[in-house]
């Protein structure tokens, strides 16, 4: 009887833990939300030379990444059977490295291999997000110095399903301008895609608190540089403004975006400009691997532009979409 009343118990408190995690789920907006997908529960996970299953897809506590955050990443989209701008991909991931001096023991075709057998043992095909994670590896003792590790870098690779909410790039996402400053290139270059990302999460949560979705950040001069997990874009008469890069994430997107307008012949500006104009703004919008081009219809309170998905944000929206095309159709 006894035992019966405790797994009656134990499976009230799953279900109430479930409910809850998806009315959290329903909460979160920005342009990581994806739709749910019921086949990321039994997703096989590669953990330094293994497939295993999600639940037991698991890395020592000794781990630098987790230590002290001392790993590299790189975030990666299938479409179509083909992994798009693959290159580009890996080589912020080995310059990445390099930046940090973590000396990577396989090659680019090792890992490439390694990717395509997680995809191939969950039987994934497009609309896959695939997160390589690559940490100095396990440390003798807990310590920042790398002397002290034990053994080979570490590799995680997360494929899942996920494929961006329709609903939340039509209605686009609201900004809050964080007093968290993207730091200068002498102590932590922006450009790197390291695992110490703990000011950009102070700066989200910023955001969070005054009611917005994701949070812009300006550089050391306090000018625009970035949002806290993509790059951002304004489009004043007919043009596009993005910052100088400086100060900012090295974005494939934010490349790309420029590439399409330079092919385009459409004028792209990489320059200072202030908050002063932005809130002028015709069009604003953030990119970001996963979730392409999002606009931006509200930052700091103030709307920009008629608040909604703009008639050019749109267009460069649709160019990005035939970019990729044209990339994965080979």
């Amino acid at each position: 009887m006894n035992n019966h009343y405790d797994s009656f118990l134990i499976k009230r408190v799953q279900i109430e833990c479930y409910n809850k995690r998806q009315t959290n789920n329903k909460m979160v907006h920005g342009t990581h939300n994806a739709l749910n997908d019921d086949r990321n529960e039994n997703v096989k996970i590669f953990v330094c030379g293994e497939l295993l299953d999600r639940k037991d897809a698991k890395i020592s506590v000794f781990d630098s990444g987790y230590l002290v955050g001392d790993g590299v990443w790189e975030g990666l989209r299938l479409h179509n059977g083909v992994l798009a701008f693959i290159d580009l991909h890996l080589d912020r991931l080995w310059q990445s490295a390099a930046a940090v001096g973590m000396t990577l023991n396989f090659t680019r075709e090792t890992l490439l291999n390694n990717v395509w057998n997680t995809l191939k043992a969950n039987d994934m095909h497009t609309d896959v997000h695939v997160r390589i994670m690559v940490t100095r590896g396990i440390k003798k003792t807990p310590s920042q110095d790398p002397r002290l590790t034990i053994g080979d870098p570490n590799v995680v690779i997360i494929a899942e399903y996920k494929k961006a909410s329709p609903e939340s790039k039509e209605n686009g996402i609201t900004l809050f301008t964080s007093t968290i400053r993207r730091g200068s290139p002498d102590y932590l270059d922006p450009r790197l895609n390291c695992h110490s990302k703990i000011h950009e999460v102070q700066a989200l949560i910023q955001a969070i608190e005054a009611g917005c979705d994701e949070a812009l950040m300006l550089d050391a001069n306090g000018f625009v540089s970035t949002c806290n997990a993509t790059n951002f874009f304004i489009i004043r008469d007919n043009e596009v403004w993005t910052s100088t890069g400086a100060y900012c994430m090295n974005g494939i997107t934010r490349g790309n975006v420029i590439r399409v307008c330079e092919e385009n012949k459409i004028p792209c500006k990489q320059k200072d400009f202030s908050l002063f104009d932005v809130y002028g703004a015709d069009e604003a919008f953030v990119t970001g691997t996963f979730g392409g081009l999002t606009p931006v219809t509200k930052i700091d309170g103030r709307v920009i532009g008629t608040g909604k998905f703009g008639d050019f944000t749109r267009k460069l929206s649709t160019l990005y979409t035939e970019l990729i095309t044209a990339e994965t159709n080979g």
